[in-house]
């Protein structure tokens, strides 16, 4: 299941959502060459990445921001960036450009310091969007658990699009993260889960007051759950191509 676009259409445009999806890559395009240069890319990911045993020796507090705009790969870029796109736009429209950034990296932070907290000496470097990005999700899911996502469901050569309210697709990725995070030890898993939970809930307690300030409850009650607004309608063009039958010898 893979959700890549949300119906849920911002009312102008989020200057800081695109500018931090190209800060993003760019940074990554100014190393990608150095990935398979294994010197190389673990002297800058020694300068640059969260290390937990940095952080619990007092060093290198400012790679809780840093360590969110280096990647280990491109489909972990695009990964991020997809859904940084799909969820940050709203956002940005209800808080403004210059709060979103403020709540954006506030998220980052939150997300390296659970992610610190759970393994406090370990020796592998922390990196990703995806905490940050977490945090945006977990915003989304206060305002508008109920705007329609389109998920695409691939299953070996079967695929097909399906529309969910954010609460189910949102719900399930939160939900893995912790059962995850509590069966992989920290310092062992692969993935940061616990900089997803910290960033997510960070998310959530960070719109708190927007969400009062909207209406709390009667926000949900009114819109029941959906945006304030009138979904984006997507629509399949047809193919021009003229269809030309098969004739029977």
């Amino acid at each position: 299941m893979f959700p890549f676009r949300d119906h849920n259409p911002s009312e102008r445009t989020p200057i800081v959502t695109y500018a931090l999806i190209a800060m993003n890559c760019i940074i990554f395009l100014g190393y990608w060459s150095e990935l398979d240069n294994n010197t190389a890319i673990y002297a800058f990911y020694d300068a640059w990445a969260m290390t937990p045993r940095d952080i619990s020796a007092g060093l290198k507090w400012e790679t809780f921001i840093t360590s969110a705009f280096l990647h280990g790969g491109i489909w972990h870029l695009l990964g991020n960036m997809l859904f940084l796109y799909i969820y940050g736009d709203n956002l940005e429209d209800q808080m403004g450009p210059a709060w979103f950034l403020i709540f954006y990296l506030t998220c980052a932070i939150a997300a390296g310091m659970v992610q610190w907290l759970s393994a406090p000496y370990s020796q592998i470097p922390v990196i990703g969007a995806s905490g940050a990005v977490a945090g945006v999700m977990g915003g989304y899911l206060l305002l508008f658990p109920k705007a329609k996502v389109d998920v695409l469901f691939i299953f070996i050569i079967f695929f097909r699009i399906f529309s969910l309210p954010a609460w189910i697709i949102l719900g399930i990725w939160i939900a893995l993260q912790f059962l995850n995070g509590f069966s992989t030890p920290a310092d062992e898993a692969g993935v940061a889960y616990w900089a997803h939970i910290g960033g997510f809930v960070a998310g959530l307690l960070l719109c708190w007051p927007l969400f009062n300030r909207l209406g709390g409850r009667a926000y949900w009650q009114t819109h029941l759950g959906h945006p304030p607004h009138p979904d984006k309608v997507y629509t399949i063009a047809r193919s021009r191509v003229p269809k030309i039958k098969r004739r029977r010898s």
